[in-house]
Formats: C-alpha cells, sequence, structure tokens
C-alpha cells in the first residue's frame, strides 16, 4: 500500500493545526511550532503542517511563492456535511458554495485555508472509470 501524506508550508503550525483539527474534526499527534501530524478518526494521518524556511526542504525554501499553486486539497468523506457547517460558522469565505460536481456527481464545496490552499471537500466516493 502506499499513502501520501500531504505535508504543507504554513506561517504558524500551531494555527494551522488548530484551524485544521477545528474545520475536519481531526486530532494533532505530533503539535509543536516546527511540525503537527494531524489524524482522522481511524487514526490515518490527513495532512502535516510545517513552518516556511525550516530544515532545507526546498519547495518550502520562498515564502513569496503564492501557498498551493497548482495543487488543490480534495478531501473526499462522509463528514462533509458536519465540515460545511464548521466552515460556515466561522465565516470562512467559500470559494465555490455547495453544489454537485457535474463529473462526479457529488456534493462538494471549496474554499482557502488561512495560508492560502486552496481545499475542496466532496462528499466520499471512489473514482470510478
Amino acid at each position: 500500500m502506499t499513502k501520501l501524506d500531504p505535508i504543507i508550508a504554513v506561517a504558524n503550525v500551531e494555527a494551522s493545526a488548530a484551524w485544521y483539527a477545528q474545520v475536519f474534526g481531526l486530532r494533532n499527534d505530533h503539535g509543536g511550532a516546527h511540525f503537527a501530524t494531524l489524524r482522522d478518526e481511524r487514526g490515518e494521518v490527513v495532512i502535516c503542517p510545517h513552518p516556511w524556511e525550516a530544515h532545507g526542504h526546498p519547495t518550502m525554501a520562498d515564502r513569496s511563492i503564492p501557498p498551493g499553486n497548482g495543487l488543490i486539497l480534495y478531501f473526499r468523506t462522509a463528514q462533509w456535511e458536519a465540515i460545511v457547517k464548521r466552515v460556515q460558522a466561522l465565516g470562512v469565505k467559500l470559494e465555490e458554495t455547495l453544489h454537485t460536481n457535474p463529473n462526479s456527481h457529488k456534493k462538494e464545496f471549496s474554499f482557502r485555508d488561512p495560508d492560502g490552499y486552496y481545499l475542496t471537500v466532496t462528499e466520499g466516493h471512489d473514482y470510478e472509470g
């Protein structure tokens, strides 16, 4: 099995981790100012905030590049209804309001995290085709 653990460069690891935990209902198993590991209810790593310009990672060396350029953080989840309610309660501006995707025929919505990463949340599904 191959597993992808997305690591994103952020301005403030602790604030970013708290935001993702609140929005997605995740738990932070590796806290602190230098790295966080956010896990879902099954213990799977979902996302890892990491500080800009730390530890010599070449793709995290220049914070002047727009965060997430060429990247969509795409969350397929059965929890999408709870997540949209939490996002709305936080007053987060939606980039795309809740709608049915014409390709997947699933409900989805999109917004940005505090660092500017583009997130799409969709009801859980397997890719077909």
